[in-house]
């Protein structure tokens, strides 16, 4: 099967049943609203039973309606814009939204405990590690995620550099690079073409580059050495970060416990100063 279930659709067509073929027909047309119709929903619309559409879920190789319906709405993050993705939702009410997003964000996080590779995780975190300067780069909705590592990255290593969001900036933050370097740029649907620019400035450089990104069909993973994915998949003009930062939060964990001493020694350095300066309110 290929990775874009439209593809899929145009070259089973002339082998599908009538009823098949009606609901082919619907998703091809309509797929931006047969992606939030549920089974039986779609089979009111299309005017076949709901162990039809089922069926031509299986039929086209997917263990089930749900895992088709994920891949049409993978289609829609890549090819519509944020406004035509509200729109996608403007009609559910509030108790909707917050059964959908949350229950958006819990299987994001599930996926990402499935499929992140433990032996990729480790390369990451020794990669990091042994490198000399940490630039970590992410821009737009990736922004925060970004400044959320650099952050505690700073509790952990010296050399940690956030790549400014300014076009001219990016490249100033990354004159320095070099081969004992690394790179960690952060970047999603629609991706951002300046972090792939400069992903491959610092891979010409020689340094290790390290994408954190939503899926194998992302371009950060043709530009990166090493790659961590979690989606942001989500039925809203906005990007689900609850996967990323939970991969994050994974990550900072292990880089602390690789590089403990070095930690240990910071944040009694930081405590010192943090109470010296009175920068926490006592606790009540």
């Amino acid at each position: 099967m290929s990775t874009n279930i439209i593809d899929d659709l145009k070259k089973t067509n002339k082998r599908l049943s009538k009823s098949h073929n009606k609901i082919a027909h619907f998703i091809q047309e309509e797929y931006d609203k047969a992606a939030f119709m549920t089974a039986s929903k779609l089979s009111k619309v299309v005017g076949v039973s709901e162990s039809t559409v089922v069926r031509f879920a299986t039929t086209l190789g997917y263990e089930g309606y749900p895992q088709m319906q994920r891949a049409l709405q993978e289609i829609m993050r890549h090819r519509l814009t944020s406004a035509q993705r509200f729109n996608m939702t403007a009609h559910l009410s509030s108790e909707d939204i917050v059964s959908s997003v949350l229950s958006s964000d819990i299987k994001n996080i599930q996926d990402a405990m499935e499929h992140v590779d433990s032996m990729t995780f480790d390369k990451v975190v020794e990669a990091i590690s042994h490198s000399k300067t940490k630039y970590v780069l992410g821009l737009r909705s990736a922004a925060p995620l970004a400044d959320f590592l650099a952050h505690y990255l700073y509790y952990i290593f010296d050399d940690v550099e956030v790549v400014m969001a300014r076009s001219r900036a990016i490249y100033e933050s990354m004159a320095r690079i070099d081969k004992d370097d690394c790179l960690i740029a952060i970047s999603f649907p629609r991706y951002s073409t300046r972090t792939l620019e400069s992903m491959r400035l610092a891979k010409k450089r020689g340094s290790t580059v390290i994408g954190i990104t939503d899926g194998i069909l992302s371009p950060l993973h043709d530009v990166s050495d090493l790659c961590l994915d979690a989606s942001t998949r989500i039925s809203s003009f906005v990007d689900s970060m609850a996967a990323p930062m939970a991969l994050v939060n994974a990550l900072l964990t292990a880089l602390g416990k690789h590089n403990e001493e070095s930690l240990r020694k910071n944040l009694h350095e930081l405590e010192a100063l943090w109470q010296e300066n009175r920068e926490y309110t006592d606790n009540v």
